[in-house]
């Protein structure tokens, strides 16, 4: 079996997770001082969000040069000491890739720029007029040079450009770039957006309908983005032992095959955002920015969809969170009086699937969103949208736009990491990039640890039971009561080994009771987020966010 498939990931937001020389930025020897606590939670291998050097306008996922360590995280040095020092403890290290787009400071585009008849102008797109398509960061992907008065294009932020990988120079630089990071002992690949590599290069504007700057079909799945991905997979990663995960906006079950079928020499696996966006209103005119109720059925559904699609033809990445995505407890569940049971509850549910799981940095220990004032974020997703359509277009009330920030905002995930009670949380000695979530004093590592009933013993648990159980890794998925509007649970079987696996997805007390072949009598208790488990024959009394694993074998 493939070693990533008994893996657990733990995604490290450098600048947030923990500084060592008193700048209030994280920093790579701040990763390395922290490889022991990891490696007593039980993960195996750290993701790391880009660490090299940027001009960070959109916080490190504009590169400027592929090869070298931003100067504030630390040095190249410091990258190989963290890779040596995560494997001598049985630790993997894997690296963001970002190769949609470059920095505008990226020497490449400095070249583009000079002239048209640059050796590497089509390292981008330059076009005489732009198209009606618009950037995810908000207005026009489309930018103006004066200098070759032409436009280049910018899914995100125009000093974001987007390369140009019908060119073969370009893809030969990715190539090239992802085997000396390799070669130094990088062990895989997170794909920034790599669903957008290839565009439709005719350019065809969108339907008016979908407003002034749509976004759509055109800039992902490209006619040739497979093709790019089984070359790389020739040419790079099939020399390497090595784990990759596509970030892939827009993807199904039925696509995601291509990219992580068994046959498809291309990917191991995928993220999905079809479970993260089901509380976003579909075509909304506000964006992401118009949120509503999550539907347990519709979430039940897509997990189902998902599980059995790539059952046994691909594999699943399971995640809630990450550096894109709130918190979890606070989006979902409760962050005041059942943190710790909802915490728990979302890890069980998720950690029980099948697919390799993701824990952010943080969701360990159930760290909850903040709610600042505007000027208070640094998020350039955030501000952009807030000016656009809150101050620009007035397409919302700012109280509406704030509470929709305050559930699904990407700076709820990027405030500094919780060592500890002590000041700025035992991050930094000095003045944190981002403010604090002042529930820090009360949220933090070293109480976890102080707390044998802590979330952080029970994603421990979680994380044993996966590296030790093959059913976990190997069995089918089953719903169970689909229709239960209170109750998430299913099954996993694998031959006559059966887990199953029960949640209640809210704050009020709920009878559970199994129906059809399934008896109580016949499971012993393998993990619960509770201390007692009540049931009466073939019921199961629910307490507030409960989840229990049972087992039969």
């Amino acid at each position: 079996m493939e070693w990533w498939k008994k893996s657990v990931v733990y995604q490290v937001y450098p600048r947030s997770f923990k500084d060592t020389d008193g700048d209030g930025i994280g920093d790579i020897k701040g990763v390395t001082e922290k490889l022991d606590y990891l490696k007593d939670l039980g993960i195996d291998v750290i993701w790391l969000s880009p660490v090299f050097e940027s001009p960070q306008d959109d916080n490190g996922y504009d590169i400027s040069d592929y090869r070298k360590i931003w100067s504030t995280f630390g040095t190249n040095e410091d990258m190989y000491e963290l890779i040596e020092e995560a494997h001598n403890r049985d630790i993997k290290i894997v690296m963001d890739l970002v190769a949609n787009h470059s920095s505008d400071e990226h020497d490449w585009f400095v070249e583009s720029k000079k002239s048209k008849d640059n050796p590497y102008r089509d390292y981008y797109f330059w076009r005489d007029e732009p198209n009606n398509w618009g950037s995810f960061f908000s207005g026009s992907a489309w930018e103006y040079d004066e200098n070759t008065e032409q436009y280049y294009l910018h899914l995100f932020t125009k000093k974001q450009p987007d390369l140009n990988w019908e060119n073969p120079k370009v893809r030969q630089e990715v190539w090239d770039l992802m085997k000396f990071w390799m070669d130094k002992g990088v062990d895989g690949w997170r794909l920034d957006v790599i669903s957008s590599i290839s565009k439709h290069t005719d350019f065809p504007d969108y339907d008016e309908k979908y407003g002034k700057y749509p976004i759509g079909d055109f800039h992902t799945n490209g006619p040739r983005l497979h093709e790019y991905l089984q070359e790389m997979n020739r040419e790079v990663l099939s020399k390497y032992d090595c784990m990759t995960v596509g970030e892939a906006p827009g993807s199904t079950p039925e696509n995601a095959l291509l990219f992580c079928g068994n046959d498809r020499n291309e990917l191991n696996m995928i993220f999905t955002f079809d479970h993260m966006s089901l509380d976003l209103v579909p075509n909304s005119h506000l964006g992401k920015w118009e949120v509503k109720d999550l539907d347990l059925i519709e979430l039940k559904d897509n997990f189902n969809t998902w599980q059995n699609g790539l059952h046994r033809k691909g594999w699943n990445s399971l995640y809630f969170e990450n550096h894109d995505q709130p918190r979890i407890v606070s989006r979902w569940g409760n962050d005041d009086k059942y943190r710790v049971e909802s915490a728990k509850m979302f890890a069980t549910i998720l950690h029980m699937m099948q697919g390799t799981p993701y824990i952010y940095q943080g969701e360990e220990i159930g760290m909850i969103n903040a709610k600042f004032e505007i000027e208070e974020y640094d998020d350039v997703e955030i501000r952009n949208a807030y000016k656009d359509l809150v101050l620009d277009r007035k397409m919302v009330e700012k109280d509406k736009f704030m509470e929709a920030v305050y559930r699904i905002g990407r700076d709820n995930a990027r405030t500094p990491m919780q060592w500890s009670s002590d000041d700025n949380a035992g991050f930094t000695t000095g003045k944190p990039w981002l403010k604090l979530n002042p529930s820090y004093k009360e949220i933090n590592v070293a109480s976890a640890l102080n707390d044998e009933n802590s979330v952080f013993y029970h994603y421990k648990e979680l994380i044993k039971i996966r590296h030790e159980d093959d059913v976990v890794t190997l069995a089918d998925f089953r719903l169970v009561d689909r229709e239960n509007k209170s109750v998430f649970a299913y099954e996993r079987r694998l031959d006559d080994k059966s887990i199953l696996v029960v949640a209640n997805f809210y704050e009020d007390d709920v009878d559970f009771e199994l129906a059809g072949e399934y008896r109580l009598d016949e499971y012993s208790m393998l993990l619960s987020n509770y201390k007692e488990f009540e049931k009466e024959g073939n019921k199961i009394k629910l307490k507030p966010f409960e989840a229990i694993v049972l087992k039969n074998y």
